[in-house]
């Protein structure tokens, strides 16, 4: 019988040897811990204790300067780095001027993937901000509403990954005579369909596929922000519609709308951000496969599969400036709500 050529403590020793090296990275992890919150201890300490003509900007500089250098060095930094890698060679050593940007405008394959992206920034988030609405208007006339509205708003709570792998067995479609597993190919074939089609390889369909991954996420989200919206009401405006005879979708239309239009707006429009940057649902439904690329997952290819660090850099600075207005007219929106209350 063959014997274990190694020592009969070896096992043991490894365990030490693992265990030795966790303490040791805990215990580095809490000591830099430890160390930052005692360095923020003093700092605040020695700002309680300035006075003079110097202690509120001393106080603003220390209260600020964290979150500007973190701001600095998380977003400003990489932004400009970016924009300047985005007019560089593949290897980023040569400058090659607007030729990214050159090439990104007259691709056809870039053409197909900014169709399909400005197709899910239609279609997802005025499905989402449409069906939140109606549930808004359903559940808060159900008892027992704060159950229900936790169930839909739940999926908010799972990330786009899992909501992906989820939907990815939703639609899981075997041959015929094979048994499904797929929940829509069962209900085909409940239905009297015997051989369902491979819906993710199916375009253009699988597009709204994949797009209901993303309502079913963000539904819970409009519903939640629009239905607080609708209680905001006034009752005294809802019942003076009332004695003016508007009830049912008149009253839905002129008076629930227009006092909800900047909620409504807002909510339409962060949803349009979160689907302009959608990448996690279509890398692991299809990997941008099958008709169904986007611009976040094109930028993603071209920087780590290809290895076109130029062309990736040029894509992430198109898609910032399709975001950046979205992001300004929200802030200015919400300002002018702020303004006018």
């Amino acid at each position: 019988m063959p014997t274990d050529p190694r020592p009969a403590g070896s096992a043991l020793q490894l365990a030490d040897s693992l265990w030795q090296d966790a303490a040791i990275k805990f215990g580095n992890t809490a000591g830099a811990v430890l160390g930052f919150l005692g360095l923020l201890l003093i700092v605040f300490f020695a700002a309680g204790r300035a006075t003079g003509r110097f202690s509120r900007p001393l106080a603003i500089v220390l209260m600020l300067g964290p979150a500007v250098l973190l701001l600095l060095t998380g977003l400003v930094v990489p932004l400009l780095r970016t924009v300047w890698l985005s007019f560089l060679d593949p290897d980023g050593a040569a400058f090659v001027g607007g030729r990214n940007y050159g090439w990104a405008a007259t691709s056809s394959q870039i053409h197909s993937v900014l169709l399909t992206t400005l197709l899910w920034l239609v279609v997802a988030p005025l499905a989402a901000t449409g069906l939140g609405l109606l549930l808004a208007l359903l559940v808060d006339r159900m008892r027992g509403q704060a159950v229900y509205k936790s169930l839909i708003f739940m999926p908010m709570a799972v990330s786009l990954v899992a909501a992906s792998l989820i939907f990815k067995l939703v639609y899981e479609s075997r041959g015929p005579g094979q048994n499904q597993v797929g929940l829509l190919s069962q209900l085909a074939v409940t239905l009297g369909w015997d051989d369902p089609p491979n819906w993710i390889l199916s375009q253009p369909l699988n597009n709204f596929l994949l797009m209901a991954a993303m309502v079913w996420v963000q539904t819970g989200f409009a519903m939640v922000v629009l239905s607080a919206a609708i209680k905001a009401i006034p009752d005294e405006i809802t019942e003076a519609a009332r004695l003016d005879g508007a009830s049912g979708l008149r009253l839905f239309r002129h008076v629930t709308v227009p006092m909800i239009r900047t909620t409504l707006v807002v909510v339409l429009t962060t949803i349009m951000i979160i689907t302009l940057k959608a990448f996690d649902i279509v890398r692991t439904m299809t990997g941008g496969n099958f008709g169904t690329q986007v611009l976040a997952n094109e930028m993603y290819s071209q920087s780590f599969e290809q290895y076109n660090t130029g062309r990736g850099s040029a894509l992430a600075v198109i898609l910032f400036l399709a975001v950046a207005p979205l992001v300004v007219y929200n802030i200015a929106l919400l300002r002018k709500e702020r303004a006018t209350r």
